[in-house]
């Protein structure tokens, strides 16, 4: 993790409210990510286009943005063999009659590993470093620099418009233990450091928008967990062979209350990635004898979360300095998911359910009746999430530079680019709210646009160089 993530792992909004994930590699999140590559929403891009202006996300080009991202990375819904967390998922919510999905993944359907949140050790899962930057290399335009930080973006004021343009960006480039500050010229510089590094670059290059680092969604997450005993029930399920590491991350999805008051706010039910690090710093500290327990029995329990699409906001102040507060919608999302949580995994047939709050509650399903399930239920899910009591993460982040018509409330225009200087962002940053589920596509198609305004640009300053 201190390779492939943005400090290292750990990393955390300032009053340590939200730990937040954040890949920082060759490939971006996409080379951490959980391979869930599904389209933006429609009521998400009606938002955006109705409320906020944006005729692009009512375009054919976008939607066919979509197809040539999806199509680029091999996406299907077949599933060969479902991994033991999101068979839990299913399973609970077929035996409650709460819908069900299948998540598409960017990797073929006998992908089985469960690490590729830690990069895809094959190269199986077509992340952006096995797709758009090997066309990159192949194409001998291109070549990637490992171990850069940008420093800041270049630029000149033109003499006839007065209006400032990008001439190249300022990095730090370490190799051989050796670091070196260098310069590199460019027609037409894009920014795409995503929503947490993006509004710091863009201040240090003398950008004063007021509504850089602002508007930061974070899709708060909340978990619960379900303990299976290696013998299986008496229909044979779960299969005893199933770890909690093993198979696709992702492949089943609930949006059982996804749009419960016809908002288009609410939250999704997934499973998580979760290795012996992480999975002992969620569960909550009771004692030395309880935390053993819990790790020996980790390779048998399940976790399921509720992400919020979230109207709350936060800041980036600085690449240290994060702020961030929930509204009470998003908290209450984040409850009725937690609510419908646990009853998945009693559901399942788990043995035992609990939350990640501090206290570390528990109950054994099988030994409590159906009025002390209900009723755990209820003072579990319920409880304050804003108290530091419950652990809330992270692992999309977004809006911090979002995309808008208006430069007093936005960074970018429809195009990708600033409205101070001349250069563009492609990264999720420049999300005008949160989405509401996995970025992947979303981030690649609105990056895909971006790209043809950068060639309509340097299409302009290759005609006017030719007619001087």
């Amino acid at each position: 993790m201190d390779q492939m993530y943005l400090s290292g792992g750990m990393l955390a909004t300032d009053d340590m409210g939200v730990v937040i994930l954040a890949g920082s590699t060759v490939g971006g999140g996409s080379t951490i990510n959980w391979s869930a590559p599904l389209k933006t929403p429609k009521h998400v891009m009606n938002e955006w286009c109705d409320r906020y202006g944006l005729e692009l996300f009512d375009s054919k080009f976008y939607k066919k943005a979509m197809d040539v991202v999806c199509g680029k990375m091999g996406v299907h819904s077949e599933i060969l063999e479902e991994g033991f967390n999101n068979a839990v998922l299913r399973k609970g919510c077929e035996e409650l009659g709460y819908p069900v999905n299948i998540i598409p993944r960017n990797s073929p359907p006998d992908h089985y590993c469960g690490w590729c949140c830690m990069g895809c050790k094959d190269g199986r899962k077509k992340g952006t470093s096995e797709t758009w930057l090997v066309d990159l290399v192949n194409s001998g335009n291109g070549v990637i620099l490992p171990g850069c930080e940008a420093i800041k973006v270049l630029h000149k004021r033109r003499k006839t418009s007065g209006r400032k343009i990008a001439t190249g960006v300022a990095f730090q480039f370490e190799h051989a233990g050796q670091k070196d500050i260098c310069l590199v010229e460019s027609k037409v510089t894009i920014v795409a450091c995503g929503a947490l590094r993006a509004p710091p670059l863009l201040k240090r290059s003398g950008l004063k928008n007021a509504n850089i680092g602002k508007n930061l969604h974070l899709h708060p997450v909340a978990m619960a967990w379900g303990y299976f005993p290696d013998a299986p029930l008496s229909d044979g399920w779960p299969d005893k062979e199933k770890k909690s590491y093993d198979g696709g991350i992702m492949t089943a999805m609930s949006t059982v209350i996804a749009n419960a008051d016809q908002s288009g706010y609410g939250a999704v039910l997934q499973t998580p990635a979760l290795h012996p690090g992480m999975f002992s710093t969620l569960m909550p500290w009771i004692s030395g004898a309880d935390m053993k327990k819990r790790m020996l029995r980790f390779s048998r329990t399940a976790h399921i979360f509720a992400l919020a699409r979230d109207k709350g906001s936060g800041r980036v102040y600085s690449p240290n300095s994060i702020s961030y507060q929930m509204e009470n919608t998003d908290e209450e999302n984040l409850k009725r998911g937690l609510d419908k949580i646990l009853r998945v995994l009693a559901a399942a047939g788990a043995e035992e359910i609990g939350t990640h709050h501090c206290e570390g509650k528990t109950l054994n399903v099988k030994k409590a009746s159906s009025d002390e399930l209900e009723r755990f239920v209820k003072e579990e899910s319920w409880r304050s999430l804003r108290n530091l009591n419950t652990q809330i993460c992270s692992a999309h982040q977004m809006g911090s530079c979002r995309m808008g018509n208006d430069p007093k409330e936005s960074v970018v225009n429809q195009m990708g680019e600033t409205w101070e200087v001349g250069f563009f962002i492609a990264d999720s940053s420049v999300f005008p709210t949160a989405l509401g589920v996995n970025p992947m596509v979303t981030i690649q198609a609105i990056a895909y646009c971006t790209a043809q305004s950068v060639v309509d640009v340097l299409n302009r300053k290759k005609k006017y160089i030719d007619t001087e």
